[in-house]
């Protein structure tokens, strides 16, 4: 795909967002967006990712954040994703679930229920998972390909399964003198730059 293409591709889904941010590229075919969907500043898409909304419902990415190939939003309240968040191929995020209920008669009835998701900052959402509704996934968490995430994760936990669980902690074990020749390494060599700027 050339530049054009590209430039092309991007101007023709800008027009589907209620908020775009600056340097935000969709060089994609197809992109569905319904409903009240906004991006922060150079967030990216991969193909066949859907984004919909119901009601007064809002799907919200922070800075440097996005969606791989085929991921599916679905919010009639809220999904919030913040900034520098990455979510792999295939997952699905819905803030409304249907449960079953008997009533007195015997018979059973479906009622929907909706919570908000909050995904906070340098977050990575493994392939094919689920995040369901209520859940907040805390900065710095990963979870794990294939989970079903039903309840909140936090800060820098790992999880992982069905339905998910900690198996983790990105920093326990970490000693003092770990982070300090990390934090060295960091100041000699510094932190590569954005390949974006």
């Amino acid at each position: 795909m050339n530049t054009i293409e590209r430039t092309w591709l991007t101007m023709k889904h800008r027009w589907k967002f209620a908020r775009l941010g600056k340097g935000c590229k969709f060089p994609i075919p197809q992109l569905t967006i319904q409903g009240h969907v906004e991006m922060g500043d150079h967030c990216r898409m991969r193909n066949d990712v859907t984004l919909r909304t119901h009601g007064n419902g809002k799907i919200v990415f922070g800075t440097r954040s996005g969606l791989s190939w085929g991921c599916t939003a679905v919010a009639h309240e809220l999904i919030q994703i913040g900034n520098y968040t990455a979510i792999a191929e295939f997952s699905y995020l819905c803030d409304t679930m249907p449960v079953l209920k008997d009533n007195e008669d015997g018979v059973s009835e479906v009622t929907y229920v909706s919570k908000p998701i909050h995904i906070g900052n340098d977050v990575f959402v493994g392939s094919g998972c689920f995040i369901g509704p209520g859940v907040t996934i805390g900065d710095g968490a990963a979870i794990g390909p294939f989970s079903v995430v039903t309840r909140d994760v936090a800060p820098l936990e790992i999880w992982n399964g069905v339905p998910a669980r900690r198996m983790s902690h990105r920093t326990d074990g970490v000693t003092e003198a770990q982070l300090q020749e990390y934090r060295d390494l960091v100041n000699k060599q510094g932190i590569q730059g954005d390949r974006y700027q």
